[in-house]
């Protein structure tokens, strides 16, 4: 109705009294009717939702006095009428009252929860029909007549209300929810404005409305101002108004704040969650910065400190050596035994297997063999929950307690469209005026999507284990009939079930009269009148359509459009449909039964996209495409990881030869030890990973992909050391081939065995972390690189001394059956490599200049790393596990983009709380008498502060639903007599025999008694919401509570939503904070007499089991990592004779690597999360062949300054470690940036990357200046064996100069490619 101003009201009341004809209510004045009694039904309506009441009888008579069971009844239905036992009078018969109250039970149920705002709703009616004053602001404008002597029926009238009356009425209403459907009540009370628009005018208006399907006759309301009504024989009503604060007498209660904002207490706007890692009381990125740096400003002193005090004591000069004395110190005595003692060992085990081996051979083969063959036993794990989720994790036990007392969250099957081609248009509604409407909301486009979508509800896939089709019906989710679903009663939302999903009711046009204004209104009025009001049975246009899904719940417009602003519902861009599956456990045959049907739809969303490619924009997900998607991209990349295997395969088996000569080429080469080396490896890894298949530890790709590389690294650099060792030393004179390989094994086997035993411990404690795929790939890595150091020390050893003898007949290299003939000797020089670094790249980089500009360098790059390292990001978007070309990269980038809510979160209550007693249900309910701080009242205090509290929209509650359900009304009855007497009667029952309500009338809030409470709580939960009672709870609690035998609550939930999440960090936080809300719940809840001590609420969505690790993923990194460095100082300090200096520029040459990695992850836009983390414990793995090998070089030699010693590390072993380490990892990681999957590109070639260079700069450039400034001195009792070495080399020299041994030349010493 047209809102009117003052200045027009009277002539217009003249002009239609003129106009009449006949005045049906001639008299205007206090104790006068309008009308009285009943005339039967309405002959002008037909088709109404409901039975509606009879219209009254026309009677502009005195009001009548009212007596007996009359007054009894006035009394109860219409309270405020009652003037005393002698003194009421009123315009109602019987008949009326009885049927007021049915009329009203509908919309009361609704509004009950909230006392003020039913009884001013029931007041304002019982004004209309039964007050005394009736016609002095009732005018009867329509009747009809009955013929006979029967009175005429009123048909419509028009009410007069003072302005104020019906605002304050109206203001009573305004806040009250429906929890079932998480929205507001007048939503579903003002037509097509909706709650966001509605008014106190409009409010009426509808219910005066015969066009809603429950009016039974037309009302016309004018609210008039103060004044207005001067001169007018009409005055408007202005009854007396309980605001929704206050209660109604000492019993009753007032309005919750859910329903009534001026009952809510002062909240204050809470404090953001602390996200931040701390240790002690800062922020972990600054204490860390302060830490390192302060250890790094002590290690320099303390080294400073080391290298000056024996300096001063032993020989006073700059750098020098100090000289060999008789008593040599503790730690001196103690290096010299460590080295000797692990030299002689490895020398002597060298010698011996070189000796033997085929027998060597033989043996480590079985042994491979053996262990290789669990591998049969394999078990593939891809399940993401099973692989980032620790198994006793706080989130994985949530999920198990979820699943195991309601079942899995349901499987969604989702399409988004747009129209991007399709411009905006303007429609002129007749319902709401001028409206903007984007180009998809066509109707040939809803066509197109209607069809696709009844191609989607009739599919069917057939099963082989079933032997018969699969459709929709047996596995999708039926909220209302879930036992023997049909097709029509799956759960499907879309824009088309404002339709039923019916072409003629959206093609359906109509002509309709509205403020003296026709026009034709069609399916945009429609869509309007359901987007604002979802929960609407029968629309106010003259289509006459409900908006209610053909599966009979709301479709609320969030979850059908999408892209639009605020509730500009018809400019949203995009179109939603989703298919809502039930979930199954794991192993049962209905999980592969939905699987099928979801490969089914896959295809048909597929083949509409090719076909719509040019009308629409269209993305799709099913609940399978993630794994599916990983599956195929793991597939794709297998030939990329292969070649980058192979790359590295065949660097090893050339560079491994020492080539002379063309022509000693064939026989020069060592292709086939490279190739055994490589054997040895993956022999290795095959190994471990048959252990623990052995013992049922399941595998990962993550174990399949990275675990083979990693040990290719590592192991490459000990065959590569090994190899050129044995190249390099010269054989003695009369020396047998098996001494000298185990004197070349003596030399650089300590070293190896200081990097494998390292990196196996780092690898074994970063299996403590709790998350399951980085524990297996750090046992299976730390086995597999024992295992790697075993088969070194033993197959390839054996390897090496068939190769040696292979050369030494000059045999040809991979066909070592065929003898060269005629080979020249070959020639003894030194390898390009070797000549490089001893020539050019030494002194360059030990040059007093470059070593100080070194310094600066590297202390600025770690204080850039230090500084980035701070701001890294924490998480891991899942759209990074998708293949560039995958198809759900455009679902994510649209779901971001359109969807208007976020996921559903349910507050979950565990077993041990009484629901049954009224306080109970009072510290978790939300309607009146309720706590102020309840569960669900403190979930809407979070809503107001979506930006911490990451809630949208409040929680529905099963318990406020339950209450209501049993106020009173035609929800919860018994039958009173007949057979099933005192039995629950459904509201669809129409039977004389249920006229007995659950519960008694009360003055106060009705709460049922502990009997009542597990009597009738089955019954709500299985009644099937409608139009008699919208309360009924099978649709949306019938899976929220979990009863047990003896009726006892053993779980329930509550569902609120989340604003839409669009990163990892937003899941995160949302997790934070929704935890944080909980667990302030559950003290409080925990306060209620007899809850059980152990009773929590917890929050759960389907996506905490993947987000958790990330609440906790900073220290646990920090720990591992750290764990992981411990080892690398430990056994490098025992290894070395307890040289701690060699041990601390270990450590800390690889925190600075860690430090550097770390920074420039967050300059490449890496994100820090679990797989990065893995790599992270390979960097500490690969850092110790880059740092180590060189450190015990340096430790170990003898020259006399540490220039010289430096300068020898980086020539003999700084090029080993090039060619072993990093030539060895390069080649495979460039070819990994071909990879498809983003996941491999990002945290495979892109950090690997970085870890191979830094290590490289780090080991080969930085370590060499800093042990050439604070390196160890020389090992004295080392010098002293060196002099005695010498000078009885001298001695066999002096008595064989006559017969010189050949390979004893000085310049032959080193010979390398």
């Amino acid at each position: 109705m047209a809102e009117a101003g003052p200045g027009g009201w009277l002539l217009w009341a003249l002009l239609l009294y003129s106009a009449r004809g006949e005045l049906y209510t001639p008299n205007h004045k206090p104790g006068y009717c309008a009308f009285y009694d009943e005339c039967g039904k309405n002959p002008e309506l037909s088709g109404s939702l409901a039975s509606l009441s009879n219209v009254s009888c026309l009677s502009n008579t005195p009001a009548r006095h009212i007596t007996g069971d009359h007054l009894t009844l006035l009394r109860r239905v219409c309270p405020r009428l009652y003037a005393g036992p002698t003194t009421t009078y009123a315009c109602c018969s019987r008949k009326q009252l009885v049927a007021l109250e049915a009329s009203m039970a509908i919309t009361k149920a609704l509004l009950t929860r909230c006392p003020a705002c039913s009884d001013n709703f029931v007041s304002l009616h019982c004004h209309n029909t039964c007050s005394p004053n009736q016609s002095a602001f009732i005018n009867v404008t329509r009747v009809v007549a009955q013929g006979g002597n029967r009175p005429r029926a009123v048909v419509a009238y028009e009410a007069f209300y003072q302005r104020s009356f019906a605002e304050e009425t109206y203001a009573s209403c305004s806040r009250v929810r429906i929890p079932a459907a998480a929205s507001l009540a007048v939503g579903a009370m003002c037509g097509v404005y909706g709650s966001a628009l509605c008014n106190a005018q409009r409010w009426l208006n509808y219910q005066g409305d015969t066009g809603n399907g429950l009016a039974p006759l037309d009302i016309t309301f004018h609210l008039w101002e103060p004044g207005q009504a001067a001169g007018s024989a009409m005055q408007p009503l202005a009854g007396s108004i309980t605001r929704c604060n206050e209660s109604q007498g000492d019993s009753a209660a007032a309005c919750s704040c859910q329903d009534c904002a001026a009952s809510c207490p002062a909240i204050a706007r809470p404090q953001a969650l602390d996200a931040a890692f701390r240790l002690g009381r800062m922020a972990a990125g600054p204490a860390l910065v302060i830490i390192l740096v302060s250890v790094l400003a002590a290690l320099a002193a303390v080294l400073t400190a080391f290298r000056v005090q024996p300096g001063l004591a032993s020989c006073g000069c700059k750098g020098g050596t100090p000289a060999p004395r008789a008593g040599l110190s503790l730690s001196s005595r103690l290096s010299l035994w460590t080295h000797n003692f692990l030299s002689q060992c490895f020398q002597a085990w060298g010698t011996w297997v070189a000796s033997w081996p085929l027998t060597v051979l033989a043996v480590s083969v079985a042994v491979v063999v053996a262990l290789a063959a669990g591998l049969a036993f394999t078990e593939l794990t891809t399940d993401p929950v099973e692989l980032w989720s620790a198994p006793n994790s706080q989130a994985r036990k949530e999920k198990a307690f979820h699943d195991q007392h309601f079942g899995p969250f349901f499987r969604t099957n989702q399409v988004i469209l747009t129209a991007p081609q399709r411009p905006s248009y303007r429609y002129d509604s007749l319902l709401l005026g001028p409206k903007n409407f984007s180009g998809v909301l066509a109707a040939d486009l809803l066509l197109e999507l209607l069809g696709l979508q009844e191609r989607l509800r009739h599919l069917q896939v057939w099963s082989p284990q079933e032997q018969r089709n699969v459709s929709l019906s047996d596995i999708c989710y039926a909220p209302l009939n879930p036992r023997n679903a049909s097709l029509y009663d799956c759960c499907i939302n879309s824009l088309l079930q404002y339709f039923q999903n019916n072409s003629t009711r959206l093609l359906l046009t109509a002509n309709q009269t509205l403020t003296g204004q026709t026009a034709q209104v069609d399916w945009r009025d429609h869509f309007l009148y359901c987007a604002n009001a979802p929960l609407t049975f029968k629309d106010g246009t003259a289509l006459a359509l409900s908006c209610m899904a053909d599966y009979g719940a709301p479709v609320f417009p969030f979850l059908a459009v999408g892209g639009y602003k605020g509730k500009d519902y018809s400019e949203a861009e995009a179109l939603i449909m989703t298919f809502s599956l039930n979930n199954y456990p794991p192993g049962d045959p209905r999980l592969a039964q939905a699987k099928l049907w979801e490969a089914g739809f896959l295809e048909e969303m597929r083949a509409f996209q090719r076909r719509t490619a040019g009308m629409f924009q269209v993305t799709f997900m099913a609940e399978r495409s993630l794994e599916d998607e990983v599956s195929r991209t793991t597939a794709q990349d297998l030939p990329i990881f292969a070649v980058s295997y192979l790359v590295i395969f065949l660097y090893i088996s050339l560079a491994l030869g020492s080539y002379t000569s063309c022509s000693r080429v064939l026989a020069d080469a060592k292709a086939t030890l490279g190739l055994g080396g490589v054997a040895v490896v993956l022999g290795a890894v095959m190994a471990a990973m048959g252990l623990f298949s052995y013992l049922r530890v399941p595998s990962s790709l993550v174990v399949l992909q990275v675990v083979p590389f990693l040990v290719l690294a590592v192991g490459a650099d000990n065959i590569f050391i090994f190899v050129l060792e044995h190249q390099r030393l010269p054989r003695r004179p009369g020396e047998q081939r098996e001494a000298h390989i185990g004197r070349a094994l003596g030399s650089v086997g300590p070293s190896m065995l200081l990097c494998s035993v390292s990196e196996a411990i780092c690898f074994f404690l970063g299996a403590l972390t709790p998350m399951p795929a980085v524990r297996v790939f750090a046992l299976t890595s730390g086995v597999a690189v024992i295992l790697d150091f075993l088969l070194q020390m033993s197959a390839f050893v054996a390897l090496v001394s068939l190769d040696s003898r292979r050369q030494e007949a000059s045999r040809l290299d991979v066909c070592c059956c065929v003898s060269a003939q005629e080979l020249p000797p070959p020639s003894h020089r030194e390898g390009l490599l070797l000549s490089f670094f001893r020539k050019v790249y030494a002194p360059l980089l030990l040059h007093r200049v470059t070593r100080m500009v070194v310094l600066l360098v590297f202390l600025a790059l770690f204080g850039v790393g230090l500084y980035f390292m701070c701001h890294i990001s924490v998480g891991l978007d899942q759209e990074l596990a998708l293949p560039k070309d995958s198809y759900l990269l455009d679902y994510f980038l649209f779901l971001n983009r359109y969807f208007e809510v976020g996921a559903p979160v349910y507050f979950v209550t565990t077993g041990g709380y009484n629901f049954s007693t009224q306080m109970g249900m009072n510290a978790i309910c939300s309607s009146a008498g309720c706590q102020s701080f309840s569960l669900t009242q403190k979930i809407q205090y979070a809503t107001e502060f979506p930006e911490l509290s990451y809630l949208a929209i409040p929680a529905s509650s099963w318990v406020d639903d339950f209450i209501d359900w049993l106020t009173p009304s035609s929800c919860c009855r018994l039958y009173a007599f007949g057979p099933n007497k005192d039995n629950f009667c459904p509201s669809t029952v129409n039977s004389v025999a249920c006229l007995k309500s659950c519960v008694s009338l009360t003055l106060g809030p009705v709460r049922p008694s502990v009997e009542q409470f597990h009597k009738y709580l089955p019954w709500f939960l299985s009644d099937p919401p409608n139009i008699k009672c919208p309360k009924g709870g099978l649709a949306a609690y019938g899976n929220s509570v979990d009863l047990g035998p003896d009726g006892q609550v053993l779980a329930s939930r509550f569902m609120a939503y989340h604003k839409p999440l669009k990163t990892s960090q937003d899941y995160t936080e949302a997790l934070r904070a929704t935890r944080a809300l909980a667990a302030n719940i559950t003290a409080d809840l925990r306060k209620v007499a007899g809850t059980d001590p152990a009773f929590e609420v917890f929050p759960y969505t389907i996506t905490n089991v993947f987000y958790e690790q990330y609440l906790t993923v900073v220290p646990e990194g920090l720990f591992m990592l750290s764990l992981c460095l411990v080892p690398t100082f430990a056994v490098c300090c025992l290894l070395l004779g307890m040289d701690l200096r060699s041990g601390l520029l270990n450590l800390f040459s690889i925190v600075m690597i860690l430090v550097d990695t770390v920074g420039f992850m967050a300059l490449w836009g890496i994100s820090y999360n679990a797989v990065s983390l893995i790599n992270l414990v390979t960097a500490v793995g690969i850092s110790v062949e880059f740092v180590s090998h060189i450190t015990r070089s340096f430790a170990v030699s003898t020259k006399p300054t540490r220039l010289e010693r430096a300068k020898e590390a980086t020539i003999s072993m700084g090029s080993a470690v090039f060619a072993g380490v990093a030539m060895t990892n390069l080649p495979g990681i460039l070819v990994l940036g071909l990879a498809r999957a983003q996941l491999i590109h990002i945290f495979f070639f892109r950090l690997n990357l970085l870890i191979t260079l830094l290590g490289l700069l780090h080991g080969l450039v930085f370590l060499p200046v800093v042990l050439s400034y604070l390196g160890p001195d020389a090992n004295p009792g080392l010098v002293l064996e060196q002099q005695r070495a010498e000078e009885a080399a001298m001695a066999r020299t002096a008595s064989c100069s006559k017969h010189p041994p050949p390979g004893n030349d000085p310049g032959q010493k080193y010979v390398e490619l």
